[in-house]
């Protein structure tokens, strides 16, 4: 199921089959979306009898501001800088992964607690023993969907009664405002122990002596999106398929060697979806890829654009894209375009219809020509081959956002040569 709200429909209980909620959370990753991860870690399997919850998405590592911007368990969104968070639902994953591993078993206990909340306990079959409790509040523990309905969750003193020989129990705590920390071990006293719990707080009581809080050296700290910025993509043997920081919204961009080009254009950035591609969000009809700093207001585009698609190709620089991923059609902005056809046009929207400016260019197909795109307060010009081509075309929004390029449609094209000044 995605998203279940912790409840299975009966027809899936009948099946006997292992239930797994394959994809939930999606939370901004503050305190609130720690208590929303701890909370269905746990009632997946108390409620639903969900073995496993897979979040999306596990590294917020794009830019903020496109939808669902820091979503995920930890934020890794400046590759430019290194910078990176460890955040608080990462320890909350840590209070059931530190303490089982694959193969472990849930006990099929009765999981909530009388003052709300809830526990689980998982063993490996082997005379280990992990529980995990919860006591988050409503409105500390409230996921991006589906409405969580009102409930009440209140101090409370916690008796367990266990199986077995157990006799001592490493526990690990979480509560408002604090990671994951070792506070003591519990004697396990003719078979049961007792904890008072207050709300908002997370317990792992376990058997295994593991558990560590992270000793990982400090990141490096935050920096901006370099305001001077260029990629020329020479690159014979890229790491990735991908140019780094540039966020592919609909197509896909790639590396790619020009062997038909002798000159200076042996290494680009060649955009190769060429078909619509079965998506279960609404992506564009034209393809985009976003870079830069979401808060540039005045800016320079320069890229050294290849139009492969004979007669009705086109493509674009842009500035002060302002949307993307699953609101990439309302995607605004300043779109410089050019096509094969000899034409240009400057739109206020990635779909052309707010059409501020359009004339003849004489740029044509299958062949190199550099677009400039420059757009200072509520201004925007535009140079082709160093040359101007349009100027005063008067912008009114948005008043900032991203650089981009793209292409009229799923078409082949080339980009070289990439600049940004900001």
């Amino acid at each position: 199921a995605h998203y279940p709200g912790t409840k299975t429909v009966p027809n899936a209980l009948l099946t006997k089959k292992k239930l797994w909620s394959s994809e939930d959370y999606s939370t901004f990753n503050d305190e609130v979306g720690a208590g929303c991860w701890a909370r269905i870690l746990n009632q997946n399997y108390v409620n639903g009898n969900m073995t496993s919850t897979i979040a999306w998405n596990l590294v917020a590592s794009y830019y903020e501001e496109l939808p669902f911007g820091r979503c995920g368990l930890m934020t890794a969104q400046e590759p430019w800088s290194g910078h990176y968070k460890v955040e608080a639902p990462i320890w909350i994953t840590a209070h059931t992964t530190q303490f089982t591993q694959p193969g472990w078993s849930y006990l099929q206990v009765d999981g909530h607690l009388e003052g709300g909340g809830s526990f689980v306990a998982l063993t490996d079959g082997l005379g280990n023993l992990t529980v995990i409790i919860e006591t988050m509040t409503h409105n500390h523990s409230q996921c991006i969907r589906p409405p969580l309905p009102h409930f009440s969750v209140t101090p409370q003193r916690a008796t367990f009664y266990l199986k077995g020989s157990f006799r001592l129990l490493h526990t690990w705590q979480s509560f408002k405002h604090s990671s994951s920390a070792f506070i003591m071990r519990y004697n396990v006293w003719k078979g049961s122990f007792s904890l008072d719990l207050n709300v908002d707080e997370v317990y792992t009581l376990t058997t295994l002596k593991t558990g560590q809080k992270c000793g990982c050296p400090e990141p490096p700290p935050p920096q901006p999106f370099p305001s001077n910025y260029k990629d020329d993509f020479n690159i014979r043997n890229p790491p990735f398929s991908e140019a780094p920081n540039f966020a592919d919204q609909t197509g896909v961009f790639e590396y790619f060697i020009n062997a038909s080009d002798p000159g200076d254009h042996v290494f680009t950035l060649r955009q190769v979806v060429v078909q619509r591609p079965i998506t279960w969000a609404s992506d564009a009809d034209q393809t985009i890829s976003v870079i830069g700093n979401f808060q540039w207001v005045n800016m320079t585009v320069t890229c050294d654009i290849y139009i492969e698609k004979q007669r009705d190709g086109g493509v674009f620089v842009a500035g002060r894209v302002d949307n993307g991923g699953i609101y990439v059609r309302r995607t605004k902005g300043v779109f410089f375009w050019v096509f094969a056809d000899g034409t240009y046009r400057v739109t206020g929207d990635l779909a052309g219809e707010e059409i501020l400016m359009k004339g003849l260019s004489g740029v044509r197909d299958n062949a190199w020509h550099t677009l400039t795109l420059n757009i200072q307060g509520t201004s925007a010009s535009g140079l082709l081959n160093g040359y101007p081509l349009w100027e005063n075309v008067t912008i009114s929004k948005p008043s900032n956002g991203w650089a981009a390029i793209g292409t009229r449609s799923f078409e082949f094209a080339q980009f070289d040569n990439f600049h940004i000044e900001a």
